[in-house]
């Protein structure tokens, strides 16, 4: 049933097959594709809550075993037999064709929400013009008479998320409206994508150059400014302090696996699609060494800048909280100005609590703990749009950091739409179904259109609880599967031999017995375990989704101080 890749002469001789300028543009695609949100946004709040360094023990070691056996197995098939996802597995065997739907499939889901993202990322990018920008402060009531009460209850950069930019509902039950200015900043992110994609990699070639360099001297923009705001340092040492005893735990590796897995962005077809545009002689061995290290070198990187500015933010929380106790002792016990100090507040705290306990307990004073501050993980968009931006306001020059920040982010989300659309256009190209009359830039206008009219479901005011849903189960589960069966149907139904031979050819030298034992054995053994580790977990729990309900009040985690907020968690399948 299989077919011999390399005796395929068609494939060695198609000459009116798009090619990439140069080897570099082809990498960056690679890099651009991997690296994404997640390597900001995921990867430190892992490594915080999972014991710091320690974390990067299992990281590293799912990074050896499955990450890049893995990517180098996808290169090398989209390489040697040119061709998209659906195509290639067809080739391999008829029997595997599910595989590629499977992967065209994921890549369009993935698209649709992703892109939302990057629509919430330029709605940010707009209001940063602003001066000041508008989550620094709540608005005014409706009688100017005092702040907003939902926003006054929570905090001002949770009011400009959820009730300025998503007009969020209390579950996902109720719709809600269409939001105008998310659906027009949804239309020009895919009139953006469709600009890039135009002409496939014609055009992404030559965006790629900035949409994967550009986030790096951002990175190193907040890496200097970072390190020299007070607090980083805590941040820092916080961060990579290893905690041994967290790799006792087998979520630690769980969420190692995982997180290797999806920020080389595997299974989604867009790595077989950009290698399928390479010569046929070419070293994808090395290819992707080098773009699963740079991979990782960047969420190590990213790491440092991002708990450089939350070790300030927690810094700066602590010594406001001392503060509101200093003026509260002053007051009370009608001490001179400055007489009380950050620096002798504990000494004061333990004389007066001795001499004057029932005083000191009626004042009711909080308790001010740096590691509590530094303590408040959250990963994603509470990184992104709650946390960050409420840093952000505590910079000098805020406003240019949140440009920064948010074009940043944009450039890592349109790099990693590019990998994404590559996969849907791909297998359309090459599909019968589609004639060769039709030019590609008919072809990709339409598949940005539908997608776009698609995607509007997102910017209902229930969008993104439906984004959350979409994020948890489109892209987790249906990848793993896939990834299995395609180390699967390469070692066991093409036939290890067979592939070696195909991968020798092109690059000019034999596997070693490295990717002989992790393609035959511990890759697909990995998937296994960690497919049947996530399904075990999502049945240890009823799924739920967090809700901004403003009929709830309790604490929230997002705030500098325990804060009156209205975050409530829902089950989408609980009973009626």
């Amino acid at each position: 049933m299989s077919k011999d890749l390399s005796a395929t002469p068609e494939i060695s001789k198609e000459d009116d097959r798009p090619k990439w300028d140069n080897k570099f543009q082809y990498i960056l695609s690679c890099i651009g594709f991997a690296v994404g949100l997640g390597n900001v946004w995921r990867f430190p709040y892992l490594c915080q809550i999972h014991g710091g360094g320690a974390f990067l023990i299992p990281y590293f070691i799912a990074l050896l075993f499955e990450g890049i056996p893995l990517l180098h197995l996808e290169l090398a098939l989209g390489q040697c037999l040119r061709k998209g996802s659906i195509g290639a597995w067809n080739t391999i065997s008829p029997y595997l064709g599910g595989v590629g739907v499977g992967t065209w499939v994921v890549s369009v889901l993935v698209s649709l929400y992703y892109n939302t993202v990057l629509t919430w990322v330029m709605w940010y990018l707009i209001n940063s013009f602003q001066e000041p920008l508008p989550w620094s402060a709540c608005p005014l009531n409706e009688n100017r008479t005092g702040f907003n009460e939902e926003c006054y209850e929570s905090t001002a950069v949770n009011y400009f998320w959820y009730r300025k930019t998503l007009n969020i509902t209390p579950d996902i039950a109720e719709s809600g409206t269409l939001q105008w200015w998310l659906i027009l900043c949804l239309a020009a992110c895919w009139a953006i994508v469709y600009l890039c994609t135009i002409r496939g990699i014609e055009t992404t070639g030559k965006a790629i150059y900035v949409t994967a360099i550009f986030p790096y001297l951002v990175l190193t923009i907040f890496l200097i400014q970072g390190l020299t705001l007070p607090g980083a340092t805590d941040g820092l040492i916080y961060l990579f302090t290893p905690n041994l005893n967290t790799l006792k735990n087998p979520r630690v590796w769980l969420d190692a696996a995982t997180q290797i897995f999806f920020s080389l962005s595997l299974a989604f077809g867009g790595l077989i699609a950009f290698a399928s545009y390479n010569p046929s002689k070419n070293d994808c061995e090395k290819d992707a060494v080098t773009v699963a290290i740079v991979n990782s070198m960047t969420s190590l990187y990213a790491s440092i800048p991002v708990f450089s500015v939350l070790g300030f933010k927690a810094t700066t929380a602590y010594w406001d909280c001392l503060d509101r106790n200093i003026i509260s002792i002053i007051n009370e016990f009608d001490l001179p100005e400055e007489s009380i100090m950050r620096q002798n507040y504990t000494t004061w705290i333990s004389f007066l609590n001795s001499s004057y306990p029932e005083k000191i307990a009626g004042l009711k004073l909080k308790s001010c703990d740096l590691q509590e501050f530094l303590d408040q993980s959250v990963s994603g968009t509470g990184l992104a749009f709650i946390v960050f931006t409420q840093a952000i306001i505590l910079m000098p020059g805020s406003q240019a950091w949140a440009i920064l920040f948010f074009i940043m982010l944009f450039s890592l989300g349109l790099s990693s739409m590019f990998g994404n659309i590559e996969g849907v256009f791909t297998p359309l190209l090459e599909l019968r179904i589609i004639p060769k009359s039709i030019p590609k830039e008919l072809l990709s206008g339409i598949i940005c259109l539908i997608s776009f009219l698609i995607a509007l479901c997102f910017t209902l005011g229930s969008g993104s609880y439906w984004i959350d849903i979409f994020d948890r189960y489109a892209g987790t589960v249906p990848l793993l599967v896939i990834a299995f069966f395609e180390v699967i149907g390469v070692v066991y139904i093409y036939k290890i031999k067979r592939f070696s031979k195909d991968v020798e050819w092109m690059t000019g030298r034999k596997l070693n017995l490295y990717w002989q034992i992790t393609w035959r054995f511990i890759s697909p053994l990995l998937l296994l375990i960690v497919f049947l580790a996530f399904v075990t977990l999502q049945m240890q729990k009823p799924p739920s989704y967090p809700a901004w309900n403003p009929k709830y009040v309790c604490s929230h985690i997002f705030s500098e101080l325990p804060i009156k907020a209205r975050i409530i968690y829902f089950s989408p399948l609980s009973d009626p």
